[in-house]
């Protein structure tokens, strides 16, 4: 396994050593051992989720606040997506700043986003697959987020057609506002 620092403090993209034959590929998708070497990050995962979405959906910012904010290790099974994390940790030399990445199943990759960030991702092919590891359990009172189109975070989610939005996701606040 590959770990490269992102320039957000604690924000680290995973890629994992594949090996390919005429029968397809294997890879190690998560070692807790090799992860803690790597990044120096003791973390215990105890919830996955999965989501199913279309091209051109885009989901977050999201976050859960408080005692309930997770770390996050997410990775496409199926399709592509342009992946967003942004740091809202107050006093970080990076608040309010983003990476992104494009994740798909091509290169395995998996960005891991510490607790104190926001998330999100916008489907770029028709039919995408992802997975997150959370290091905690959702909690619906403490969940929260940061509208996708804040001027402010100036995010180039890719979008070049329809976007698909929830309602509830284009009712979240600024980031002046959390």
């Amino acid at each position: 396994m590959k770990v490269e620092k992102t320039f957000l403090q604690g924000c680290f993209l995973l890629t994992p050593q594949v090996f390919e034959d005429d029968r397809g590929y294997f890879y190690e998708s998560f070692n807790e051992k090799k992860f803690r070497a790597l990044t120096g990050i003791d973390v215990n995962f105890v919830q996955d989720n999965v989501s199913k979405s279309s091209k051109g959906v885009l989901r977050g910012l999201h976050f859960q606040k408080g005692e309930h904010a997770q770390a996050k290790l997410v990775k496409v099974l199926k399709g592509k997506v342009l992946d967003v994390a942004v740091d809202l940790r107050k006093g970080s030399k990076t608040y309010g700043r983003s990476f992104s990445v494009i994740l798909d199943t091509e290169k395995h990759q998996q960005l891991y986003i510490p607790r104190g960030f926001a998330h999100g991702f916008h489907v770029l092919e028709n039919e995408s697959i992802f997975s997150y590891k959370c290091d905690n359990f959702y909690n619906k009172e403490s969940e929260s987020g940061i509208v996708y189109n804040d001027e402010r975070l100036n995010i180039d989610w890719n979008i070049s057609g329809k976007v698909i939005v929830s309602e509830k996701d284009k009712e979240l606040p600024r980031l002046q506002y959390i």
